[in-house]
């Protein structure tokens, strides 16, 4: 045999290659893990997110923003944190899942070029999307401060969902704006897969700890895809704000909305794009970071098996 490059992500394709041909370990605690760490990373960074939430919502300014939130009271600044909280801790086990299952039958024995990894990432953002938009959708009715009085709990945002008929619960209620979630997910999960591995394999050349090329590879490529994506999660946030049957704006119509509320100015849309590089650099470093440790420490038991 040749001498083997030694980089994280070689080390992980190298593993994942030994396998029986057509099996997928399932790395149980990997998986435990990243749910974890998205829960925790979600907690810590949802402060933040409320404060970009205002921002795409009420185009304002990191202070006016803070204002809005101190003059409603620190009873309603964790406002809105259940759903993100259960959608993320879904989404950790999810996404990393799916994708991998996906990779392992496009291809089975390895090696996974950029394409692979290209249409697993995609097609993972796709069952994210369908899982997780109702969830979403409820986070940013929560959020929206206009929404505060006729919707003050879940409860009552599930209550108004449930008193449309079957196509209104999805059009109109749980999956409001749901096309512009799925390219959003299906894009933003398509480029960070196929770059995530080259990213850390990069960093590994250059003789660092295992966990430091993970830590800014997910950091770094999911800072990027954010913003990359930025426009599209603003019109989410605009979309998902409107509930009930009047004043419900088309796709084409909100994205103008945007765009005319915004002065037709690129830069208005993305004010908030500095916390967003914040929030995103926590959450999927971290994540990153812990996914790639966990799943280092499974193979590496799995080889001392055999």
């Amino acid at each position: 045999m040749g001498e083997q490059n030694h980089s994280p992500g070689n080390e992980l394709q190298h593993w994942t290659q030994s396998e029986t041909p057509g099996k997928k370990i399932w790395h149980s605690q990997a998986y435990a893990l990243g749910a974890i760490s998205n829960f925790m990373s979600t907690f810590l960074t949802f402060p933040i997110y409320k404060v970009v939430f205002r921002q795409q919502i009420h185009a304002m300014a990191v202070s006016e923003a803070l204002r809005q939130l101190w003059h409603e009271g620190p009873q309603y600044f964790y406002r809105g944190i259940y759903p993100p909280l259960l959608s993320k801790t879904l989404q950790g086990t999810l996404l990393f899942g799916t994708y991998d299952s996906l990779l392992c039958s496009l291809s089975p024995d390895g090696p996974h070029s950029l394409g692979h990894r290209w249409a697993a990432g995609l097609m993972s953002g796709v069952v994210e999307a369908v899982a997780l938009s109702p969830f979403e959708r409820v986070q940013n009715v929560l959020q929206d401060g206009r929404m505060q009085a006729r919707f003050p709990t879940t409860f009552s945002i599930l209550k108004e969902f449930n008193s449309y008929g079957l196509w209104g619960r999805l059009s109109l209620g749980y999956y409001r704006g749901f096309w512009p979630v799925l390219l959003r997910n299906s894009l933003g999960s398509g480029l960070y897969f196929s770059f995530k591995d080259p990213i850390q394999d990069g960093l590994a050349k250059q003789g660092l700890p295992h966990w430091v090329p993970a830590l800014v590879s997910g950091s770094v490529n999911g800072t990027i895809t954010c913003l990359v994506l930025y426009p599209l999660i603003v019109l989410v946030a605009n979309m998902q704000s409107h509930i009930g049957w009047q004043s419900m704006p088309s796709l084409w119509a909100s994205a103008w909305d945007m765009w005319d509320t915004r002065g037709r100015k690129v830069f208005l849309i993305y004010r908030g794009g500095s916390l967003v590089i914040l929030r995103s650099s926590v959450t999927w470093g971290l994540t990153t970071a812990i996914h790639d440790f966990l799943q280092r420490k499974s193979c590496s038991r799995e080889e001392l098996k055999d």
